[in-house]
């Protein structure tokens, strides 16, 4: 199992912190976002997105942090992170995809790179952008999680779901870009707890190869 990833990118990081909870060695093979190796030639013809992540298994290339961490839930069951009955499944899909439908496609670097060179827009109307986006689902989640948490500790019920693998990169980047948090204390605590998982350690960002100082 082979996965293209870069240090940074909040889809790889989530797929990271799958394959770690499923318990699955993978060889990690760095792709530069911001040195734009991911339009080379070899890496285009593999994934014609030209994005990451991209999982190499058994003779497939699978892309799109979603569908691979799908495929990962049904050739490793344990633990689940997609819920077998039908009403928690979609209940977590939903605050799953709130992340990577709603904030994440908008706060791409892509996207922010487009804004600042093609737009010309100015920094702070980056960063006003960045934050809206964040803070009209992050409303949201907050709402969910105060719904279907069992005892605070994630996003839903009471095991590491899907969605809690999609929050803690997303809370990350938020972070990043100083978009503040306190008006979501349960996003906050189920994050701080997540991130002291094993899993969620060894997955994140500064602990990569390719990470930069």
């Amino acid at each position: 199992m082979k996965l293209y990833s870069y240090w940074r990118s909040s889809a790889a990081y989530r797929v990271r912190i799958a394959l770690h909870l499923k318990n699955l060695a993978y060889e990690l093979v760095t792709t530069h976002l911001a040195r734009d190796e991911q339009h080379g030639g070899a890496y285009l013809q593999m994934n014609p997105q030209g994005l990451v992540p991209a999982l190499e298994h058994d003779g497939q290339v699978f892309v799109q942090s979603l569908a691979i961490i799908e495929y990962l839930d049904s050739i490793a069951e344990q633990p689940r992170l997609l819920p077998p009955d039908p009403v928690a499944r979609a209940h977590v899909c939903a605050m799953a995809q709130a992340i990577a439908c709603d904030i994440h496609p908008l706060n791409n670097l892509r996207v922010l790179n487009y804004l600042k060179n093609t737009m010309a827009q100015p920094s702070a109307a980056i960063e006003q952008w960045y934050g809206h986006w964040h803070h009209l689902t992050l409303g949201a989640l907050e709402q969910w999680a105060l719904r279907f948490s069992t005892a605070g500790r994630y996003l839903f019920g009471d095991a590491v779901s899907l969605a809690d693998v999609l929050l803690v990169p997303q809370l990350y980047n938020a972070r990043r870009f100083a978009v503040g948090l306190d008006d979501y204390p349960t996003l906050v605590a189920i994050d701080a707890g997540l991130q002291r998982l094993p899993a969620f350690a060894a997955a994140s960002p500064e602990r990569q190869p390719d990470a930069v100082a």
